[in-house]
């Protein structure tokens, strides 16, 4: 079973930046598209960014578009969230996961295509 761990969350000021890093274990990483995700306090989880397996196609929420970057190393089975000009509406605990069907050749925002989710990290953006 793949497990993921998030890293890189912490408390930045608005307008910085931040970068999320996922690293999952396993051989078959590169089969599989990846998703960060959000969920800020009392709100629903939501859909941020997507990388198909090869990372020829991504995918943005609109509330991030333009400001988020989301990118794989496929040799180092790691997905990176950059995460520019934050604002205090990105406050969220930020979880990646993985697709759970393989060589899909487009990015789903549905929460329940994804298995397995890591643990979360922790991003605050004060004012």
């Amino acid at each position: 079973q793949v497990q993921l761990v998030e890293s890189g969350g912490g408390l930045v000021q608005a307008g910085g930046s931040l970068r999320l890093s996922c690293a999952a274990s396993g051989r078959t990483f590169g089969s599989y598209g990846m998703g960060w995700f959000r969920r800020a306090p009392e709100k629903e989880r939501e859909f941020v960014a997507g990388i198909t397996w090869n990372g020829d196609i991504t995918y943005y929420a609109d509330a991030v578009k333009g400001r988020f970057t989301i990118s794989r190393d496929n040799a180092k089975n790691t997905v990176y969230l950059q995460m520019n000009s934050l604002k205090p509406e990105d406050t969220a605990v930020y979880y990646c996961a993985k697709d759970e069907r393989s060589w899909r050749d487009y990015v789903s925002p549905r929460p329940s295509l994804y298995d397995p989710w890591g643990q979360g990290t922790q991003v605050t953006v004060s004012s």
